[in-house]
């Protein structure tokens, strides 16, 4: 069992930085890829981010070169640092942790493929 709670959330200007924290419970979590996904306002979920156990990423193309993922096992917290962010990164983030670690971009970046997720953050960009 893993439980994950997302905080760093908030509300920021264009241009800005922000940095998520997922702070997972269970010793589960070193043997858990990680993953980060947003719910933007009116649309479905999508993908942001994952990293592998052995420290792979993966990024979705609109965040590429601006958010970078990261993973600290010994405070068992995964980190979605995010630069440069624009309004329509506005969304719910979401932590989400796999028992499993699939051998493809894509099958990481599926959310069936996640077994736990968190209870969301919040982060609006204004223009």
């Amino acid at each position: 069992q893993v439980q994950l709670v997302e905080s760093g959330g908030g509300l920021v200007q264009a241009g800005d930085s922000l940095r998520l924290s997922c702070a997972a419970s269970g010793r589960a979590f070193s043997r858990s890829a990680m993953g980060w996904f947003r719910q933007p306002p009116g649309k479905e979920r999508e993908f942001v981010s994952a990293i592998r156990r052995s420290g792979g990423t993966y990024y979705a193309d609109s965040v590429k070169g601006r958010f970078t993922i990261s993973r600290d096992s010994a405070k068992n917290t995964v980190y979605l640092q995010m630069n440069s962010l624009k309004p329509e990164d506005t969304a719910v983030y979401y932590c989400a942790a796999s028992i499993v670690t699939f051998p493809t971009a894509e099958a990481m970046a599926a959310m069936r493929n996640y077994d736990y997720w968190g209870q969301g953050t919040q982060v609006t960009v204004s223009s």
